[in-house]
């Protein structure tokens, strides 16, 4: 049972097709990135790189989203790329990232009366807790200077 020349030629087109299907999927990089995904740009870039290393993975928790392949730190990561794009200051992506995601996606938020209470509250402690276990002791008037007896 031998298949004939048509056979051959259909098996190349559909090899063909396969491969360019391929080619027409890949998504094409967007405006303002070159084809390794990094801004053209580097003083956007600098920043960019900076900026991710500042925020955390919501998913990886201990890792920020440069360093994170959380399906959520790259879209993060777009998110960032497509607000430097578009001219947003760095204090508008770190305001949009803690509206949306709260306080916790910055490893080091600003300072505010709660972050000062939360970091000021294990020193005030200490302090308490030295002033309950070492009291002063009450002087006598026996002993105090200066008192002739």
């Amino acid at each position: 049972m031998s298949r004939g020349p048509h056979a051959w030629l259909l098996a190349l087109v559909l090899a063909a097709a396969a491969a360019g299907f391929g080619e027409a999927r890949a998504e094409p990089p967007a405006a303002g990135l070159d084809a390794h995904g990094q801004l053209q740009n580097p003083a956007l870039q600098a920043r960019f790189e900076r900026i991710a290393k500042e925020l955390r993975c919501l998913q990886c928790q201990n890792e920020s989203i440069a360093d994170s392949n959380a399906d959520l730190a790259r879209d993060l990561r777009r998110q960032v790329r497509e607000m430097l794009v578009a001219g947003k200051s760095d204090d508008a992506i770190f305001s949009f990232m803690t509206d949306r995601y709260g306080e916790f996606v910055r490893f080091a938020p600003p300072l505010s009366p709660k972050t000062a209470l939360i970091w000021g509250a294990p020193f005030f402690m200490l302090l308490l807790g030295g002033a309950v276990i070492y009291p002063r002791r009450p002087t006598t008037l026996a002993h105090a200077p200066g008192r002739l007896t």
